[in-house]
């Protein structure tokens, strides 16, 4: 199976186009060769008319070009008409995507109103009762019978009224009866959208897009590499749009980091025709990172076919890291084998952030790049390495981008047999190659600013680390020594492949939740954010909540107004404690699991 064409050349994936409203007056056409759309989604109560309408127009003066809302229930689904009405009567024709889980009614009543409705197969047909059960073939065919008879009204009449459906699996809220056949998989995902697909082709409806989200960068990347491939097994008619993201992403550079990997890594291999950067913060600034990323896209990869003769360097739909040998980078560090992926600085850096470094900090530079032995490798040039356990790197220089330029670099190591270490960096030229204020290979200038850098060391590092490809690290796109080394361990974090703190899943916030996810993310940091290797969920409701954050150890998720639920992985622990308590009875939670440590007193500065 194959997801694209190629992995060291990037071609667009061509898919048909989708019409989104009135294309001629502020609606949008995606796919074929239309520009990635950029999308948001509301934070307040969809009852509050006038709030809804404001979020909207704020979105849409940043660029948004489609806006989402939550419709929880019939009754805030009716008020869609009303938010609609007074948009278009302001001159806003944004198209409108309700957002619908658990009850087909409220989608039925949505379709009305909005330009899409966005379906989750996990839940729209199936109450989720973490149940098992096994199914035989008969049992199996008379559940998506039922399913069936409950998704095919809402095709029609998205036929009847012209309007879009986005079939949107999450990873973390597939039915019980997908769960109990495929597991809690990107398979799973990819069967469960599916089979509500094959239900509006039945109807011979196709004006629909895809979505399969994870907060796991690496299993979302799987996940939309299966369903592509899986694309190409049905047909050239199954040729969808796709909509990309990183779900419960989080706030700040953590959220950036793991949507930066998450589809900076799938736009790279041309694939996404829309995409939206889910972040735990004020709506609008989703859009100014959906702007910087996309900008990206171009400068980090191949447009130019000069590579052949190459397979896959790596298993694209089961993540497994390339296996080497162990070897020492100096007298205390190790890299390579089941080691942990290291961080190299260069000497620059070094020189900066070494004197600040306390013996239990956790950030801290491993190796030093101008000391290692390293072998530095031209991949579109012939070479031959005689040492298993030599240390190996992209030269700098080397007219490919950094993706293409390592890719390439482990093919060619696989054809030759040699499964050495490798060192990425997420830039392949340095000061001495890029004048400043200057352009380098087209890249930009150099050294970037702070903003960029983080985006492209997450796209680059991020993208090869999700390949399994890479056994040390060399961040140089940020200027800051102490910004550059941060970066480094930030990006391990949230590619999964080391824990140097906690590690927070945090959903972005829209109409369900019931509390002020901004304010209690940044309480529960304050108490929690010194708990290395300790993962907490905060969730705003429970559509997403016990699936999605079955992965960390705990969970604060809003139960009802005011009231909050704790859990342990996915299992319900403590019900309703109110909200103003929540926070220390999560830390009591966390202490009672032998998972909570004091944090060190603060070093304090004396003035005079």
């Amino acid at each position: 199976m194959r997801y694209c064409d190629s992995p060291f050349f990037y071609q667009r994936r061509q898919t048909r186009e989708i019409v989104i409203g009135d294309p001629a007056n502020g609606g949008v056409i995606m796919g074929g060769n239309h520009p990635v759309v950029r999308q948001s989604m509301l934070t307040c109560d969809t009852m509050d008319t006038a709030l809804s309408v404001k979020q909207t127009l704020e979105l849409v003066a940043v660029g948004c070009q489609l806006v989402r809302i939550t419709a929880p229930t019939v009754k805030d689904a009716a008020n869609l008409q009303n938010i609609v009405a007074e948009l278009r009567k302001q001159g806003c024709n944004v198209p409108i995507v309700a957002d619908i889980h658990f009850k087909p009614e409220a989608a039925m009543e949505a379709v009305k109103w909005v330009e899409v409705v966005r379906v989750n197969p996990g839940n729209y047909a199936d109450s989720k009762k973490f149940a098992i059960k096994e199914y035989n073939d008969e049992q199996y065919a008379e559940e998506l019978k039922r399913i069936e008879e409950k998704f095919t009204p809402l095709v029609l009449e998205a036929k009847k009224l012209k309007r879009c459906l986005r079939i949107g699996t999450n990873h973390g809220s597939l039915s019980d009866r997908i769960m109990n056949r495929f597991g809690d998989t990107p398979l799973g995902m990819v069967e469960s959208a599916l089979e509500f697909a094959r239900i509006a082709r039945k109807n011979d409806f196709h004006n629909f897009k895809f979505s399969m989200k994870s907060s796991n960068p690496k299993v979302m990347i799987e996940c939309y590499r299966l369903l592509v491939a899986r694309f190409y097994e049905l047909g050239a008619d199954w040729n969808y749009p796709i909509h990309l993201g990183v779900t419960e992403a989080g706030e700040g550079e953590d959220g950036r980091n793991k949507s930066a990997i998450g589809i900076g890594s799938l736009l790279c291999d041309g694939l996404g025709d829309t995409i939206r950067v889910s972040l735990t913060e004020d709506s609008p600034r989703e859009i100014e990172v959906c702007n910087d990323l996309l900008a990206q896209i171009p400068l980090l990869t191949n447009h130019e076919s000069r590579i052949t003769n190459h397979d896959f360097p790596f298993d694209p739909f089961h993540f497994e890291r390339r296996k080497t040998p162990e070897i020492s980078l100096n007298e205390n560090i190790k890299c390579g084998g089941e080691q942990l992926i290291r961080v190299v600085v260069t000497r620059t850096t070094f020189d900066k952030v070494a004197p600040k470094i306390r013996p239990k900090d956790d950030v801290k530079p491993e190796a030093v790049y101008e000391d290692l032995n390293i072998f530095e490798i031209d991949p579109t040039q012939d070479f031959e390495i005689n040492c298993a356990t030599q240390l190996v790197t992209v030269k700098d220089g080397v007219n490919l981008p950094a993706i293409t330029a390592f890719r390439l670099l482990a093919a060619k190591l696989k054809n030759l047999g040699r499964n050495n270490p490798i060192l990425l960096k997420d830039t392949l030229f340095s000061d001495s190659l890029a004048p400043s204020g200057g352009e380098a290979r087209g890249e930009g200038a150099f050294p970037l600013e702070p903003k960029i850098a983080l985006l492209r060391a997450s796209v680059v590092i991020g993208s090869l680390l999700a390949d399994g490809i890479g056994d040390a690290i060399l961040v140089r796109g940020e200027a800051g020594g102490g910004q550059s080394l941060r970066l480094a361990y930030n990006i391990l974090q949230a590619a999964g492949c080391r824990s140097f703190k906690t590690d927070y899943v945090a959903c972005p916030s829209c109409g369900r939740t019931l509390f002020n996810l901004q304010t209690v993310t940044a309480r529960i940091k304050a108490r929690t954010e010194h708990l290395k290797g300790v993962k907490i969920a905060i969730m705003g409701c429970i559509v997403n909540g016990p699936g999605e954050m079955a992965d960390a150890d705990f969970g604060y998720v809003g139960g009802a107004p005011n009231k909050i639920n704790l859990y342990v992985g996915k299992t319900p622990i403590k019900f309703n404690i109110p909200e103003a308590d929540a926070v220390e009875r999560l830390v009591d939670l966390i202490k009672e699991h032998n998972k909570w440590v004091e944090p060190e007193a603060k070093e304090t500065v004396a003035t005079t």
